[in-house]
């Protein structure tokens, strides 16, 4: 199999072939922290995340930079309207998003660079690019000239003339065109700023990310990634200075992904709808989270509703209903996840990974990861005392390959019956009165009593509670 990659440049997909053989550089745009965040965020980080995982179990030699904005007219303007510093924000928020994604198991990157410690990076790239005729000051300000530039609009399809036609932005006659971007932003009164050779200032959005990119990972990468929402300006502009500045191609695969709704609607501010992850967290289990979010392809848009996340959260269950079952019977779930982890893998894991060659397709990858549930479902079911060597051997085949696609879709971290138990702890229901009935139930059941056996089950099922009988009696979970 080989590796193909939609890449938003081309409008194609791709065979992934890294520029440097077994390594591979990515960089992904990370938040700008003047707020908590929600769950669109979330969904570009889990996908990269997946990325990252997948290219590492390919063997690559990844590393993975995603940034912080850290200074920002929304993060001043928030640190305002809270009488605190601008500084002060950026680090609430940045802890926020650490627990946030710490919670939905996502995996740190290598590097995680700021864009106020890089001030020096990006000051020495600006002045490159004033000294190559591509960018002017103007009144302790610096901007980048786009008539410079011949591949402008490459990435998002625009073309120049015909957004200079419909243009509907501030006019600003310092510019030499209306389109030139801020490289760098003279002090205003209250602002923080660094020095510079233009004056006390801070940088415009867009170079953080090219001049920390070119510092930690070169000046030509494998892949950049990020929201649709930043394919213009952000990554256009990304691009413009970049190559502008180091005469090379700066990003060999662009890969952006497509946006949350919420309940059909376009998620903003303005609708008042925006969802933010530690509300998320509050109602749903994170690798129902996870679920939900990989459920489609990550170029197409996804609806956040409460329908979908019932259906995500009984997947889970599913899931770790599963292990439970396995632990129970066979009692070597260790030992199955350590095996996960070697080189060994059957046709279930083959079809996830034919899923995730074709562009990272994770919801092809989730059929597969649930065939896998239903195989080893199955095929527990049909054991009997003449197949139970066989069988063992196909079950722990199975779970090997249910294991590998849960470690790169990040999935079933917990112990089963933890999992299980903290639902009940977080129902509110009463463990003893259940605890009681089940027992009752299975009293009543051995004196043929089936009546009040069943009433007892639709008293668990008022309850929120399903029970399910099994070799080793009858055990209960909340329902969803």
């Amino acid at each position: 199999m080989a590796l193909r990659i939609y890449n938003t440049l081309s409008g194609q997909k791709e065979e992934f072939q890294p520029i440097e053989e077994g390594e591979v550089k990515m960089y992904v745009c990370g938040p700008t922290v003047y707020d908590s965040s929600h769950i669109g965020h979330a969904r570009s980080v889990i996908f990269f995340d997946v990325v990252y995982r997948y290219l590492k179990g390919l063997g690559l030699d990844v590393t993975y930079a995603r940034n912080f904005t850290d200074i920002d007219d929304k993060i001043i303007n928030r640190a305002e309207q809270l009488g605190v510093t601008a500084k002060a924000v950026a680090e609430k928020y940045m802890d926020e998003f650490h627990r946030d994604m710490d919670a939905l198991h996502v995996k740190r990157p290598d590097l995680a660079p700021l864009a106020t410690e890089h001030i020096d990076d990006i000051v020495a790239l600006i002045t490159r690019l004033i000294d190559k005729g591509k960018a002017y000051p103007v009144d302790g300000d610096v901007y980048f000239r786009v008539t410079s530039f011949d591949g402008y609009g490459k990435l998002s399809g625009r073309k120049l003339e015909d957004m200079e036609a419909g243009a509907r932005i501030e006019v600003d006659d310092r510019k030499e065109n209306p389109f030139d971007f801020a490289l760098w932003k003279a002090q205003k009164p209250g602002e923080p700023a660094w020095e510079s050779p233009w004056g006390m200032g801070r940088p415009g959005w867009h170079i953080e990310c090219s001049a920390m990119s070119s510092r930690l990972l070169g000046e030509t990468i494998d892949i950049h990634g990020g929201g649709k929402d930043l394919i213009f300006p952000h990554h256009e502009n990304e691009i413009a200075q970049s190559e502008a500045a180091f005469d090379s191609p700066f990003v060999k695969y662009w890969m952006h992904n497509g946006f949350v709704n919420i309940n059909a609607e376009k998620m903003s501010k303005s609708l008042g709808n925006t969802t933010m992850i530690k509300d998320v967290l509050k109602n749903y289990h994170p690798e129902a989270v996870r679920l939900f979010l990989l459920s489609n392809h990550y170029r197409s848009p996804i609806d956040y509703n409460e329908q979908a996340m019932k259906e995500a959260a009984g997947n889970l269950d599913k899931l770790y209903t599963l292990l439970r079952r396995i632990s129970d019977e066979f009692g070597n779930l260790s030992i199955l996840r350590l095996q996960s982890f070697n080189n060994k893998f059957g046709d279930l894991f083959r079809e996830f990974c034919e899923g995730m060659e074709d562009d990272f397709n994770t919801a092809r990858g989730m059929a597969a990861l649930f065939e896998a549930l239903r195989a080893t479902n199955r095929t527990i079911d049909e054991m009997t005392d003449e197949n139970a060597f066989e069988s063992k051997i196909e079950i722990d085949g199975h779970m090997v390959d249910l294991f590998k696609m849960a470690n790169i879709l990040g999935v079933l971290n917990e112990n089963p019956y933890e999992y299980f138990e903290a639902k009940k702890d977080k129902s509110g229901v009463d463990a003893s009165r259940v605890e009681a009935l089940i027992q009752e139930r299975a009293e009543v059941r051995k004196a043929k009593n089936f009546q009040r056996a069943d009433e007892i089950r639709e008293e668990l099922t008022a309850m929120g509670v399903a029970i399910e009988d099994g070799p080793g009696g009858t055990t209960w979970k909340m329902m969803d």
